[in-house]
């Protein structure tokens, strides 16, 4: 996904502004919702998604957040509760959680800028590709649970196994 190289200078150190070209150039719809927050939509293999990021400048922080186009419902909640625990014992970056409120599963993450002049189209180029990445991983385990009825460690077993080789 590497289309840009360049990094943005101290003077207009915003990374949105970097993101904003990385998602035009994917051809993604998009709104620039303020200087500070920036809404994608994108698809994958299992469902859609929307994608938050958030600059804080006051703590050099980008707020990330990609959600599911799929809510799990009340009965199902605590099941996947735990299956996100199972999950994000095995992320490196980031980790999902079920709203409370309304049932989205979402992958979030927070990258600090903090002491850097920049942050690199590479660096966030990153961030959204271990995002979907992961998002596309889970689904699987996820729908096992809320449709399929199996437990947490049944479909973490089934869904997340990394696989060898073509079929």
């Amino acid at each position: 996904m590497s289309l840009i190289s360049e990094e943005f200078s101290e003077r207009s150190f915003n990374p949105l502004d970097l993101l904003e070209e990385l998602v035009m150039a994917n051809e993604w719809p998009y709104e620039r919702a303020s200087e500070d927050e920036l809404v994608v939509e994108t698809s994958g293999c299992w469902c859609d998604y929307k994608l938050f990021f958030v600059w804080r400048e006051d703590l050099n922080a980008l707020y990330f957040t990609s959600v599911f186009d799929s809510r799990v419902i009340e009965e199902k909640r605590l099941a996947v509760v735990e299956l996100t625990g199972l999950v994000n014992e095995k992320l490196w970056l980031g980790h999902f959680e079920v709203g409370s409120e309304d049932g989205l599963p979402v992958y979030r993450y927070t990258m600090l800028a903090r002491g850097r002049n920049a942050v690199s189209i590479e660096q966030l180029e990153d961030l959204v590709d271990i995002a979907l990445m992961e998002c596309e991983r889970f689904y699987p385990a996820l729908q096992f649970v809320v449709w399929a009825g199996r437990t947490p460690k049944d479909a973490m077993a089934s869904a997340m196994m990394e696989t060898a080789g073509e079929a």
